[in-house]
């Protein structure tokens, strides 16, 4: 949102929000969650950049410069799932724009098609580093390796005596840590839940990578001596996760045991069609629902868009909207406790058009 100086006065501006629609199933939720949004009246504009196959026919490249500079000019991204088409904007919003922390709030609404059997406690986030770890991406063969000589003390053998095979490089460094950390102490302090912060990861085994991890949360805990702090191994975790969510507040864990647990999370909660998600940098953010594009239901308006709506949500919070992004939120949960208009993998028959409808006649 910006200020213009206008005959020695002040007017603000609407907010600017890009908008990528995806693939598949995903424009099915994404064009009546920003219909909800601009019925709202908020003063927000959608804009709506060009990528891929479209965009390479006009201007020959899959991204092109001109949708870059849409996302560094507006205040958020709305992006839709991605099988593929889309893949170079995304890759642009989380390490372009460092989104370090990819936020997964789980909590449960009376109606949603839980497996629990008590899930009422089910209310915490996951905060998944975004940048770093398995998901660098570096990986190749095993020989490349050979000339470094590494040897494994828990296999008591080197690279060589492996055999053929390839290798993936899990990279955690001081910075990345800390930065996703410190953003999740800020969350639990914001949340003014359970003002508790719990890292997960591997560093009974992974001394070295993990065990950097985990030292570093440590010395940031020192920093908030008003939230609570405590860690466990990865495996450990997803044990009490299950079995005791409610003893949970802000879990935070690097790259890859995040994308899982989140995963798990969602399905305590019913499913990933209700699982919003957030990428935070220290300048810029963008939301996205959990799930997949969900090609295999593409155009039969059946899609759950529970976790676009409630990413949307997450997105007006950002934009300091909080009270319109309550006031959808609320409409969310009317519509589950009400139980007339479920979405179909929540037990339902409602069409995704018709969800959407039941949540705008609530605002």
């Amino acid at each position: 949102m910006f200020f213009y100086d206008v005959d020695g006065g002040f007017i603000l501006s609407n907010k600017q929000v890009c908008a990528f629609l995806g693939d598949d199933a995903s424009p099915e939720v994404m064009r009546p969650t920003i219909d909800i949004i601009d019925s709202m009246h908020l003063g927000i504009d959608f804009h709506y950049p060009s990528v891929g196959p479209d965009a390479a026919k006009t201007t020959g490249s899959l991204f092109p410069e001109q949708s870059k500079q849409a996302i560094d000019e507006a205040d958020a991204t709305l992006f839709g799932s991605t099988s593929g088409d889309s893949t170079a904007a995304l890759f642009y919003l989380r390490w372009g724009k460092q989104t370090f922390a990819n936020v997964r709030p789980s909590q449960w609404l009376p109606g949603y098609a839980s497996p629990m059997a008590y899930p009422e406690g089910i209310d915490f986030v996951i905060v998944r580093e975004n940048l770093e770890d398995l998901y660098l991406g570096l990986e190749g063969d095993l020989e490349d390796l050979a000339a470094l000589n590494y040897y494994s003390r828990h296999a008591r053998a080197s690279l060589e005596d492996l055999g053929p095979g390839k290798y993936a490089i899990k990279a955690i460094t001081e910075r990345g840590s800390e930065r996703v950390i410190r953003h999740s102490f800020e969350l639990a302090r914001r949340r003014d839940n359970k003002r508790k912060v719990t890292v997960t990861c591997k560093y009974n085994m992974l001394s070295t990578a993990d065990g950097l991890f985990l030292e570093t949360a440590k010395r940031v805990a020192n920093d908030y001596p008003d939230i609570a702090f405590e860690h466990f191994i990865v495996d450990d975790f997803l044990c009490r996760m299950i079995a005791q969510p409610e003893e949970l507040d802000v879990i935070v864990t690097p790259n890859l045991y995040g994308d899982i647990l989140s995963d798990g999370a969602a399905g305590m909660m019913g499913g990933l069609g209700l699982a919003p998600s957030g990428c935070y940098g220290d300048d810029y953010a963008y939301f996205e629902s959990a799930h997949g594009t969900a090609p295999d239901i593409a155009g039969q308006n059946i899609i759950n868009p529970t976790a676009t709506l409630l990413s949307a949500a997450m997105m007006l919070d950002y934009l300091n909207l909080e009270e319109a992004a309550g006031r959808l939120r609320g409409a969310i949960r009317s519509v589950y406790s009400g139980g007339r208009t479920l979405p179909r993998d929540q037990g339902g028959t409602a069409s995704t058009d018709a969800f959407c409808e039941a949540v705008r006649s609530l605002l």
